[in-house]
């Protein structure tokens, strides 16, 4: 059956009842949907009366005008079609679409197939994955069927509404998923077999002229050595076969542009110092097992500094600002980036107004995000914007780094792993946990004064925690 939307002048079309409304689809189909209240359309050369209350027309909006009538026909017969997305024509056979990536992403690698044809999917089923600059994206099955066939190669570049496969609702058409290692493992036919067999006999003749003529070989040999005494002053390279050549993901690619634009764009400088971590892991020891059943939540490190920065980016609002042009723009919101390292890149979830947390939002917001970042289901709204990023490089044992800024932001604060020294306290020496803090920031916008007590701020707070209560 062909279903065909037609366009007609009729000369002799009745329309009972109400006049036809055309009014645009909800939930964002591309279709658009008619209605009338109880009228019917009677149309000469057609075999079928519409009284349904809604048509639905795929494709873009039709205008009606007078004495002309949009319909759906099918010969000698009546049904009613729904918009269906990716559907085709026949209906039995749908298509699998690249979605809506994001208002800021134009297009994105297709990365790999988890499905081939053959393969039968569930409705929502993923079927590809793509990467773009900042995030993975699936590609899910509109309908439950067989896939037909790929009409994408991995490594491709997509846009979001191209098409990548075709999925037959029944099954029909589909190849077998095992098609292939079917026709590997079927056995060769006997004629086959047959000259295989006789190859060997044919060879064995000339198999033996060649040993009886072995020596000359030996002669050709000879010149090789003069090539070997001219390469020997030559550098010796690795093998080509010992290296392994890839292409750079979407995420990595734009990772590394960030970081050179970072480099060249700003006056980067770092400044250090160290906290004594003794009160605030005493504050974490004597009141986790609280937290945890108040809150249902773990209570870490990472929140303890996240508010000394929050105190410390409203003591010294410069850090929180950004050069734009010839301007300064200073931002009175504080939206604190958390740097996680996954393992398809680097990716840099924001805690949206961070200065109204407190200890239990901020850790499970800081959860919540790094266990999407890890599944690779954070999406680009969770990412975007930030005034300044938090980099823990302790959880991988680093003892000392200079963070790189992470533009359009000012500053980077990096902690580092937590190790005992000797210290003097009181006039004695003893071990402390000790961790080195870094602050690299943009020093065409802010002095190494306005650095050094932000830092020493968070020193401050991170020592004693009780400044968190009194504000001081």
């Amino acid at each position: 059956m062909i279903w065909g939307i037609v366009r007609r002048r009729v000369a002799s079309a009745q329309v009972l009842g109400h006049a036809l409304k055309a009014r645009p689809a909800v939930s964002g189909s591309s279709g658009f949907h008619t209605a009338r209240k109880g009228g019917l359309i009677v149309c000469k050369g057609f075999d079928f009366v519409q009284s349904s209350k809604y048509h639905t027309f795929l494709g873009d909006l039709v205008y009606l005008k007078p004495r002309d009538v949009a319909a759906m026909s099918q010969a000698n017969s009546f049904t009613n079609l729904r918009v269906r997305s990716f559907s085709s024509d026949n209906g039995d056979v749908v298509e699998a679409v690249v979605p809506f990536m994001g208002e800021s992403i134009t297009d994105g690698t297709l990365a790999t197939f988890l499905k081939k044809p053959g393969d039968r999917v569930a409705v929502d089923e993923t079927i590809a994955q793509i990467e773009t600059d900042k995030v993975t994206i699936d590609v899910v099955s509109p309908e439950a069927g067989v896939i037909q066939k790929l009409l994408a190669k991995e490594g491709e570049t997509v846009e979001p509404g191209m098409k990548i496969a075709v999925i037959s609702k029944s099954g029909e058409g589909a190849p077998p998923a095992d098609s292939s290692d079917k026709a590997a493992s079927e056995p060769s036919p006997p004629k086959e077999e047959s000259v295989e067999k006789q190859a060997p006999k044919a060879e064995t003749a000339p198999a033996k002229e060649v040993k009886k003529e072995s020596p000359p070989p030996t002669k050709a040999k000879a010149p090789s050595s003069p090539s070997s005494r001219t390469t020997a002053s030559e550098p010796q390279l690795p093998p080509k076969d010992r290296e392994r050549r890839v292409p750079m993901t979407r995420l990595r690619k734009r990772v590394a542009t960030r970081l050179k634009d970072s480099q060249n764009t700003f006056a980067m400088l770092t400044t250090f110092n160290e906290v004594d971590m003794t009160n605030l892991m005493k504050l974490r020891s004597d009141y986790k097992d609280a937290f945890v059943e108040k809150h249902g939540v773990k209570l870490g490190l990472m929140s303890g500094f996240v508010k000394a920065a929050i105190s410390a980016l409203q003591h010294q609002p410069v850090v929180n600002a950004v050069i734009d042009g010839d301007d300064i723009i200073y931002r009175d919101y504080i939206d604190i980036s958390i740097a996680v390292g996954t393992p398809k890149g680097l990716v840099v979830p924001v805690l949206r107004n961070a200065g109204g947390m407190n200890f239990a939002e901020i850790e499970k917001a800081i959860n919540t995000l790094a266990k999407k970042a890890t599944e690779g289901s954070i999406s680009i709204d969770e990412m975007a914007g930030g005034t300044f990023t938090i980099s823990n490089g302790g959880v991988y044992g680093s003892l000392l780094s200079t963070p790189i800024i992470n533009p359009p932001q000012s500053a980077i604060l990096g902690m580092h792993s937590i190790v005992n020294r000797p210290m003097v306290v009181g006039g004695n020496i003893v071990p402390r946990p000790m961790m080195y803090i870094a602050l690299t920031y943009d020093h065409r916008l802010i002095d190494g004064r306005e650095a050094v007590f932000f830092l020493r701020r968070i020193k401050d707070v991170v020592e004693d925690p009780r400044r968190f209560l009194l504000d001081v």
